[in-house]
């Protein structure tokens, strides 16, 4: 089987400035990587996830799924413009035309039925549905659809109950049902055939129904997350774009077999994160785009002989494209989170409650169609050189990593000569920089969006001012689905990306973020399978409890068995006495992890609910608890060759000037330098790869590779000083006791897991219950990442 590695060396110096679009802006997003999208763009909804075409090539569907407002819209594609927009209560990714071109179909998630609209008129019309089920919290869950070639026939793959449904378009009743090997993600019909081929999201292949035998005919291998297919107008190969694998598979439809496999990222043998999910291939069949969704760029290919593709170069996009279409010569690709990232000063105010301009995160960044004329191929070197300048990843980073000589932080993958033998990461909830120090004068901070300062968190503010002061960390993830797998594995996959923003949105759907379904997880697993593999010693304290409970994970075993889960109702101090006794008793037998994960996660706060603890108290809670952690572990025989890495494994519960992903971060170690305020760029990622060093463990994705380890932080010579907790100075005790309004919107939360609930109004539950009930959040200024223009170099 032939590999084919999406690989451009650019060699040529040649930069020719008239091929990029003068408009074309360099804008650093808060992980480090930037975007130079090109082209002409519209503005979309919150997270387009597919685009369907119509067929006579005039129209394009857009469906958009994401926290907020979920929308499909209907857009001329020759002048460029929205026709037609109709908002939806629950959709999803599946979208198709009929074949005549007159309705639109679309899938309506955990309403668990089929949308069918009227797009006669240029206007989107709903006029019927096909019900495959009862609602939420039945579930199945609707994903890709498709028709048979008369229209007769509606074809339906679900992701939660793992089933073909196969319906009658005219009477809108269930002809059969097929189940599934996996959970499915889409379904395509085979050009001139009935044969409908199926991605399963949840196992490494596709499978072939054929309408005829009313039964599952076949499968076929691909790699890991196959979501998005296409075939070729001769129906001979059909591609698979496989997003956990960096790869697209081609296969031979007559043998049924992958003829060859193409790998679509940057570099050869690259970590994961690339992430293709979206698929086009031009009029003529020779050139196949692939959507990168976390490279933020398009693949191109020559695939005019399949089995021997070629890679032609890239083409840059917005920010995590996921679907692509081409027109004649005209490319539309959807930008999933839009062009930029943006400060959320706006986030928590009790006046924009129900208002969809209330700045919460997980709403905040809305989509964009880029459209432009495909590229010739002299073009492409130009296009190319842009993707890879906006690309800090490559392979020399992946195993020699920014730093410098006799730093504590080794810059070798694997050198083990670190002073630093124990890590502790302790991971919390949600907090954004502003919100806890935004009144340190010495950082980049906004006393006016700081609602937990020094008086609430006391030890977190002596422990920035003893140690290093961070105010340019940000998260890498949204909310805390993707927060935890971006905090213990540096990457989020498409299945939590794409999943995500529906049950955050209340549309239905269970957590599945924490290790609890396979179909999560990274290909490589997360830094405990790391750790499995390179014979270290690691536990876990209430971190991914479900992933623990999974026969044969890397923490089955490895979880500490009397340390609690999630669960506000347990104080955080409780939970340090907890680690206390079992550290103490690792010690003694000369066991100690070299890594621990710890979660303390009070800082999260149960709002304004009635009977529970006030936020100042939840916060003052995990504050005490971070000290005494520190005290104790500064106290102890190891803390010589010990560091303590603190982050939030998100920032969507606040506001901050600067962006929604800024974060407060702690780094503390005899090696810290002390009394210092670092102004690196960094991100969770870049914390990550800090501790692989530490351990030598490799980089686990893209993005911890190329994020900037805090080799900054850190000093040869070590300070032993222990550091001395300081008391809470608010009662811990002190439960909210006002029936506000607030408190009886609290009252109707899940508060039972972290963010199974609104949290754009619990944002705002929490500022009044802080700031008092009548209390109206000011309005700073907004910040933004430093937008650098591309090569101004030219001939003109």
């Amino acid at each position: 089987m032939h590999r084919l590695l999406a690989f451009l060396l650019i060699v040529s110096p040649l930069f020719v400035r008239a091929q990029i679009p003068k408009t074309t802006q360099r804008l650093t997003l808060p992980n480090g990587w930037s975007l130079t999208p090109v082209g002409r763009s519209l503005p979309l909804g919150d997270l387009p996830l597919n685009l369907a075409v119509s067929p006579n090539g005039k129209r394009l569907a857009v469906t958009n799924n994401g926290q907020s407002t979920q929308s499909i819209q209907l857009i001329d594609v020759v002048n460029e413009k929205v026709l037609s927009e109709v908002e939806i209560k629950k959709s999803w990714v599946g979208l198709c035309f009929s074949p005549d071109g007159k309705r639109l179909l679309a899938s309506g998630g955990n309403d668990n039925r089929v949308l069918i609209y009227n797009v006669t008129g240029d206007q989107l019309i709903k006029i019927d549905s096909v019900v495959l089920g009862k609602p939420w919290p039945n579930r199945l869950w609707v994903a890709g659809i498709e028709t048979d070639r008369t229209g007769s026939t509606l074809y339906a793959v679900t992701k939660d109950d793992s089933t073909l449904y196969v319906c009658d378009l005219a009477s809108k009743q269930i002809k059969n049902r097929i189940k599934l090997p996996a959970e499915g993600y889409t379904c395509l019909r085979q050009p001139g055939t009935d044969e409908l081929y199926i991605s399963l999201w949840g196992a490494e292949k596709v499978v072939i129904y054929d309408p005829k035998q009313q039964k599952l005919t076949g499968e076929i291998r691909t790699g890991s997350h196959p979501n998005d297919m296409v075939f070729t107008r001769d129906r001979k190969y059909l591609f698979v774009a496989n997003a956990n694998d960096n790869s697209v598979s081609v296969i031979d439809t007559k043998t049924r077999r992958v003829l060859e496999i193409i790998t679509t990222s940057l570099y050869p043998n690259a970590l994961a994160g690339s992430t293709p999910n979206g698929l086009a291939l031009t009029p003529d069949g020779e050139t196949l785009l692939v959507a990168n969704a976390d490279n933020n760029c398009l693949a191109v290919f020559n695939v005019e002989k399949p089995g021997r593709s070629r890679s032609l170069g890239f083409i840059p996009t917005g920010w995590y494209p996921t679907a692509v279409k081409v027109v004649g010569k005209k490319v539309m690709v959807a930008n999933g989170k839009g062009f930029s990232s943006q400060a959320n000063p706006n986030g928590p105010n009790p006046y924009k409650r129900r208002e969809s301009g209330t700045e919460y995160i997980a709403g905040l960044f809305k989509g964009t169609l880029s459209l432009f004329e495909l590229p010739k191929a002299t073009d492409l070197t130009s296009l190319s050189k842009l993707v890879y300048e906006n690309t800090p990843y490559t392979k020399e980073k992946e195993k020699l990593a920014a730093g410098e000589v006799n730093n504590p932080i080794p810059r070798e993958v694997g050198a083990k000569n670190s002073p630093i033998k124990y890590v502790f990461y302790i991971i919390k909830e949600n907090r954004t920089y502003d919100q806890v120090f935004g009144d340190i004068a010495s950082g980049n901070g906004d006393t006016s969006l700081c609602i937990f300062p020094e008086k609430i968190t006391p030890n977190q503010h002596a422990l920035a001012r003893e140690f290093v002061l961070l105010d340019n960390f940000y998260v890498d993830a949204e909310v805390s689905a993707d927060g935890h797998n971006w905090s213990t594995a540096a990457y989020a996959t498409d299945y939590v990306e794409k999943v995500w923003p529906t049950s955050y949105g209340g549309r239905g759907g269970t957590y599945d973020f924490e290790g609890s379904r396979p179909t999560a997880y990274p290909k490589k697993g997360f830094i405990w399978d790391y750790c499995e593999r390179a014979g270290l010693r690691y536990r876990s304290y209430g971190e991914f409890e479900a992933y623990a409970k999974r026969k044969g994970s890397a923490l089955d075993g490895r979880f500490a068995p009397n340390y609690p889960d999630y669960d506000l109702k347990i104080k955080d101090i409780d939970r340090v006495e907890i680690w206390k006794k079992d550290i103490d008793s690792l010690i003694a037998s000369n066991a100690v992890p070299h890594f621990s994960s710890i979660r303390l996660g009070n800082d999260h706060t149960s709002g304004a609910r009635i009977g529970a603890p006030t936020p100042a108290a939840h916060v003052a809670d995990n504050d005490l608890a971070v000290g005494r952690f520190v005290e104790h572990l500064s106290k102890s025989s190891i803390w010589k060759e010990s560091a303590v890495f603190i982050l939030e494994d998100d920032a969507q519960n606040g506001a901050d000037h600067v962006d929604a992903h800024r974060s407060p971060a702690l780094v503390i170690s005899p090696y810290t330098k002390r009394r210092h305020v670092e102004h690196s760029m960094y991100s969770t990622s870049g914390m990550l790869r800090t501790i692989e060093l530490i351990l030598g463990l490799p980089p686990m994705s893209q993005y911890d590779a190329a994020a900037l380890p805090m080799f900054a932080c850190f000093t040869s010579t070590p300070t032993l000083t222990p550091y001395t907790h300081l008391p809470a100075n608010v009662d811990l005790e002190a439960k909210n006791t006002a029936m506000t309004e607030s408190a009886k919107q609290s009252q109707k939360m899940d508060l039972r897991y972290a963010d199974k609930i609104d949290d754009r109004l619990f944002n705002e539950i929490i500022w009044k219950a802080v700031k008092g009930e009548n209390s109206v959040m000011p309005a700073p200024k907004r910040g933004a990442f430093v937008i650098v223009a591309a090569d101004d170099d030219d001939d003109e």
